[in-house]
């Protein structure tokens, strides 16, 4: 019932959005409640003055009468203020008044300020006289110094900034013991830091790296957490001891066990497979030889992501794919400078970072596809890393320290060399990763896709059947690519179809003579001999239970896949002249290429569509040039029967699709042998098919993609292949089946190129003998 008389000097606030005021008194006196009057609308009390604040200025006690208890207290609040920071002016001011104010008014003003709690304040307010005011300040005074003493005990290095924090803000922290949470949160960070450096010191970093790094945990251990810079700089340390910098895996070199591995992940690849069996081969004499830096270069599909998986496992290395398709910034490369806000390490860092080790396998995917933009050219920032002269001292714009890569094998991948800048490419080892014949896509697909389709479906071998002849139907009828991923998804249809039917339990039992092929359903039971197409012959082997396993043979697959989406053309394009058969080379594979002529009069003007080049457009001007300049010889001539084929004559040469872009010089021996089929009347073979460049002197020059062309050639059911003869050694790369069923014509000249092209060959006319006249 002891409270303070004031005088309100300022009342600060308002009603909105709730109300809230603060309140500024001028303390008078303590006073004591004898009788409450009334409380309410507010209380009102009869009361007791029991002490003045006059009374310190008009009547001094002397020191003595205060006694021992006055310089005991007067002795402890000096010795409370000088240990904190005197250059703070709040403290220096406190230290003031206690020189200037008379010593009975010290308690309750020290009492306001040091830690205290709500019931301590309270008891110091109850003690009216002067003494006990002493006796109970005392005490707390204690407290707080040993509180201070403990603090500056356990955080020495930090002294001064303890004090500087702690007088800042007088009314709250001055003489203040942290609480126990902060304490303990300061002593975690500063575990960290301690347990950071010492991972730094035993991190096998390299020596400029760790001068580095024991650089910049100096400067951490001086800077306030506050402060922005300290995350940054917390967090590159961090990078910095889990970067690998000596820490590798050991490689599997048993050359017998990875051909093994190599043969059950992938068919066919007999270049890849060779490449990698000798770097093992290579690895098993030299344990530091630098990590080759391999191009594979292909169409989709053939499997040359899957492929670089497939290598780490064999060398027992971590694997890391980096895609790089569409990055057009070389700080995705090289990474961000630490002065940036955001920045961060390039993803040859980042992955580093990410395996744990410094040898892993790097797959850089699509690097054909890097873009340019204001922000540099990734394609750039590549040629140090993949440089076997420079990367061993790989410099990140984040890390500003060189990175050994030395050790990392890099696998970059590539539909197309043509869009690769010269210095990038002649940096790497290219491997060319043609497309699959129909042999090695059925095995593929029995070996390995029909295998996962069953797995992914939740279908076993005992539900389902698709036998050889029935894959070669999906890959010549439904699918056209050099790689396999249209022929996986077409199996993935047909095991969706027989899911939906094992799920539905509409398996019932049929008759043997009854074949479900005309009521739409999307796959059928094929029991019987005579309901089952030519194509499956080993029925005696199928034949099992009725309801399983489905069978898929043609008939299923019209129902499931919808008609074939392609068919065999080729002899019905072929039945009037002007039309003959190119190859061409695409970033998918090999193409077949139709070339169709028509003549009508006109004024002798040439046309060309199909979006062609300009390669190609001076390759059908060749063409022309060189027949006119030889009709006589093989008695070309035009509708009027002038040996000037474009006299009156307009000729008109289009390129099917009209909406695919088209160029090159390969096109040059088609052209010829369409116009001379045009102008001859003649029907070009229809199992026929050429490539070559030609020149005015009707030489037949080399040209490129050979084996994709020619397995383009082979995949189209043609017969018959017309190369130039300098390109005789690229068959070599060709499978012996491939090579087994087609004939190959080896044409120097356009003269052997159309004997080759038509029946009965495309002789020349012999001349007529002319008697001279003697008038």
């Amino acid at each position: 019932r002891i409270g303070t008389a004031a005088l309100a000097v300022q009342v600060v606030g308002s009603n909105w959005p709730k109300p809230h005021y603060t309140l500024l008194v001028t303390g008078l006196c303590r006073f004591q409640i004898l009788q409450l009057l009334k409380e309410k609308p507010y209380p009102v009390a009869e009361v007791e003055q029991l002490d003045r604040l006059e009374q310190f200025t008009n009547e001094h006690k002397s020191e003595e009468e205060l006694g021992e208890l006055s310089e005991q207290f007067y002795k402890y609040a000096v010795q409370l203020v000088e240990m904190l920071d005197m250059s703070v002016p709040a403290v220096a001011k406190l230290r003031r008044l206690l020189d200037n104010l008379p010593r009975e008014a010290l308690p309750d003003i020290l009492t306001s300020i040091i830690r205290t709690s709500n019931q301590e304040k309270l008891q110091i307010l109850d003690a009216v006289r002067l003494e006990e005011r002493f006796k109970m300040t005392i005490p707390l005074l204690v407290r707080q110094i040993e509180g201070l003493k403990l603090l500056q005990k356990t955080r020495k290095p930090k002294q001064d900034d303890d004090k500087r924090v702690v007088a800042i803000r007088p009314n709250r922290r001055i003489n203040h013991i942290p609480s126990i949470a902060e304490d303990e949160e300061e002593e975690e960070d500063h575990d960290d830091v301690v347990m950071l450096e010492k991972k730094i010191r035993t991190s096998s970093m390299s020596e400029q790296a760790l001068k580095v790094c024991l650089k910049e945990i100096k400067r951490l251990k001086k800077m306030p957490q506050s402060m922005p810079e300290y995350a940054l700089t917390r967090n590159y340390l961090e990078l910095m001891v889990e970067l690998p910098w000596n820490k590798s895996t050991k490689d599997r070199l048993e050359i017998r066990a990875a051909r093994i591995l190599l043969d059950n992940d992938h068919y066919a690849m007999e270049k890849l497979k060779k490449r990698v069996l000798e770097y093992l081969a290579v690895r098993q004499l030299k344990n530091n030889l630098k990590g080759p830096i391999l191009c594979f270069v292909g169409p989709p599909g053939v499997g040359k992501t899957s492929v670089g998986r497939s290598i780490a496992k064999t060398l027992g290395r971590e694997f890391h794919r980096i895609a790089l398709g569409g990055v057009c910034d070389q700080s995705d490369i090289r990474g961000h400078r630490r002065t940036y806000v955001g920045s961060m390490p390039g993803r040859i860092i980042n992955g580093l970072k990410t395996v744990g080790v410094n040898n892993p396998v790097f797959l850089l995917d699509e690097v054909d596809k890097l873009g340019k933009s204001l922000q540099g050219d990734p394609a750039a920032a590549l040629l140090e890393v993949l440089d076997p002269e420079q990367n061993h001292g790989f410099t990140d714009h984040y890390l500003n320290v060189a990175f050994d890569l030395s050790q990392v094998l890099f696998i970059a991948t590539a539909n197309t060399t043509a869009t690769i800048p010269p210095a990038l490419l002649d940096r790497m080892e290219i491997i060319q990763v043609p497309g699959y014949t129909q042999e090695e896509k059925i095995e593929i697909a029995h070996r390995h896709l029909i295998p996962k389709q069953l797995e992914q479906h939740g279908l076993t071998p005992q539900q389902i059947q698709i036998p050889q002849v029935t894959t070669l139907d999906i890959i010549t009828r439904y699918t056209r690519e050099a790689g396999v991923r249209s022929l996986d998804r077409k199996l993935g249809a047909i095991c969706r179809a027989v899911a939906v039917k094992v799920a539905e339990g509409q398996h019932k039992e049929t008759k043997p003579d009854r074949a479900e092929v005309g009521e739409g359903e999307d796959c059928k039971e094929h029991v019987a001999e005579d309901a089952k197409p030519e194509s499956i012959s080993d029925t005696a082997d199928l034949a099992l239970p009725p309801e399983m396993p489905i069978l898929i043979d043609f008939h299923a697959l019209k129902d499931i896949l919808g008609p074939p989406m392609y068919e065999t053309e080729v002899s019905e394009r072929l039945s009037q002249p002007g039309v003959a058969i190119g190859l061409a080379w695409t970033p998918l594979g090999g193409e077949i290429m139709f070339v169709e002529a028509s003549r009508m009069d006109g004024e002798g003007q040439l046309t060309l569509t199909g979006q062609l080049g300009d390669v190609m457009k001076e390759s059908a001007h060749l063409a022309i040039s060189w027949l006119r300049s030889n009709a006589k010889r093989y008695q070309l001539t035009n509708a009027s029967g002038s040996f000037d084929l474009l006299d009156n004559t307009d000729i008109h040469l289009h390129f099917p699709a009209g909406a695919v872009t088209k160029d090159g010089p390969s096109a040059g021996v088609t052209i010829v042998t369409c116009l001379a089929s045009l102008f001859s009347g003649r029907l070009v073979c229809s199992d026929v098919a050429m490539t070559g460049e030609i020149t005015l002197r009707g030489l037949v020059l080399p040209v490129g993609g050979i084996k994709d062309k020619v397995l383009a050639a082979h995949r189209a059911g043609l017969k018959r292949v017309i190369i130039p003869r300098r390109n005789e050694k690229d068959l070599e790369e060709i499978a012996v089946n491939v090579r087994q069923d087609l004939t190959f014509v080896m044409a120097s000249c356009l003269d052997e190129v159309l004997n080759a092209a038509f029946d009965g060959g495309f002789a020349v006319k012999p001349r007529a003998e002319r008697l001279n006249s003697k008038l």
